[in-house]
């Protein structure tokens, strides 16, 4: 049995202990479910963000890492999704379908092919960063520089800092840390 066979293993061994006597058990790294492995990364939540001029922007993520898949982050699956609302009333959406994230600590950077949207975006790759500050979460995201969408080509993982601050009271992303494991040398 590899090292890492044991591993799971003996992980799974101790959730199921640990589910017998209790319904569930959270730790720092997020929950986990009696009997099965830690994912190996996620970002998940709403939040909106702040600007006093009126504009509405609220981000939505339900993106996951598979402890299975845990060295390969373009193996994470879920959505991810936008909406900006003009202080004119006019507005812009778009909902993409996740293609890679990575978690460090706090931050997470996910990309996804926009599957949906009344923008330019459809069909590209957009990147979205987030840092989970409980509460006063921060935002960041690809489309800040001047490039027009229609001829960027975004690589999977890359998004801008999170420079955003997220609207008091709105932010509830949630990271789980990825923890690769890297052979021996």
């Amino acid at each position: 049995m590899n090292r890492r066979t044991k591993i799971i293993a003996v992980g799974v061994a101790v959730l199921l202990a640990a589910g017998a006597t209790a319904p569930a058990m959270a730790t720092d790294d997020g929950p986990a479910r009696s009997g099965t492995a830690r994912e190996a990364a996620a970002l998940t939540g709403t939040a909106k963000l702040y600007r006093p001029a009126g504009d509405d922007i609220t981000f939505s993520f339900d993106a996951h890492l598979a402890a299975e898949d845990n060295m390969n982050p373009e193996a994470a699956t879920g959505t991810f999704s936008f909406r900006h609302v003009f202080p004119d009333g006019t507005s812009g959406w778009a909902k993409a379908r996740v293609d890679c994230l990575v978690t460090g600590g706090k931050v997470a950077v996910v990309t996804g092919v926009v599957t949906e949207s009344d923008t330019p975006f459809r069909g590209k790759r957009v990147g979205v960063s987030v840092h989970d500050l409980g509460g006063h979460d921060r935002l960041g995201y690809s489309w800040i520089g001047s490039e027009p969408e229609e001829t960027k080509k975004l690589p999977k993982c890359v998004s801008a800092a999170p420079f955003e601050k997220v609207e008091r009271g709105t932010g509830d992303f949630r990271v789980l840390p990825w923890q690769p494991e890297y052979p021996e040398s």
